[in-house]
């Protein structure tokens, strides 16, 4: 477990995005730190071997993302999301980084409260792009091959849950759109509506399906079956 000491920002820059790097290969956190810190908003405040020691640096330096390895010795990357997210007001947000794209290991991850997922193999300007993304409070996700995945490993159910009656129709239209990768704005210009609207869309549809993000409000539209219905 390595942890570093807190930086701040210099005066009239951005604050810094605090990040902690988790996987088993010291060779991948550090190049993954390398590409990092090179940005100016950004600082690795801390670095973990496996999933226990992923939940301890996270309780210890409070990041606003991390990087997650799913196949670790001890606790995995899916236990160790969950406890993550699971831990206080405002956990820090998961970013899933792996080898294979439509590992039932990535599926669950993202069941668990992770916010999205990257390659190992991404271009450097993706990583940076998508940890900005991430740390906003944004998704990521990739529409296609979430929907491999559902199809390939969520477990339905053979009713459809008790939300999906709940949902208004402005709510379901919004969450397939949402679904279908489409931001707060792409939804307004689609449904020819204002960003205000579609947010309280998006706020009712994460009500009613119990969901913590977008991200798992994605995940139970396809396990429901509305994902892709028009």
């Amino acid at each position: 477990m390595t942890t570093l000491a807190p930086t701040t920002s210099p005066e009239g820059t951005r604050p810094s995005v605090r990040i902690v790097l988790a996987d088993d290969e010291a060779m991948v956190r550090t190049a993954l730190r390398v590409i990092l810190e090179d940005e100016p908003d950004f600082t690795v405040v801390g670095e973990a071997r496996d999933g226990v020691e992923a939940v301890a640096v996270v309780r210890e330096t409070r990041p606003d993302v991390v990087l997650m390895d799913v196949r670790m010795p001890g606790i995995d990357g899916i236990r160790a999301t969950e406890l993550i997210v699971a831990g206080g007001d405002a956990p820090p947000r998961v970013v899933v980084v792996t080898t294979f794209e439509n590992d039932a290991y990535v599926y669950e991850a993202l069941r668990a409260g992770a916010s999205g997922f990257l390659l190992k193999r991404s271009d450097p300007e993706v990583l940076v792009q998508s940890v900005r993304l991430v740390a906003r409070g944004d998704t990521l996700l990739f529409p296609a091959a979430v929907r491999a995945l559902a199809g390939e490993h969520a477990r339905t159910a053979s009713a459809a849950p008790a939300w999906v009656s709940r949902l208004t129709g402005r709510e379901a239209q919004v969450l397939r759109l949402m679904a279908r990768g489409l931001n707060n704005a792409e939804i307004a210009r689609r449904m020819e509506v204002g960003a205000a609207t579609v947010k309280t869309h998006v706020a009712g549809v994460l009500a009613k399906t119990g969901a913590r993000d977008r991200t798992q409000a994605v995940i139970a539209a396809y396990e429901a079956g509305l994902a892709g219905r028009e």
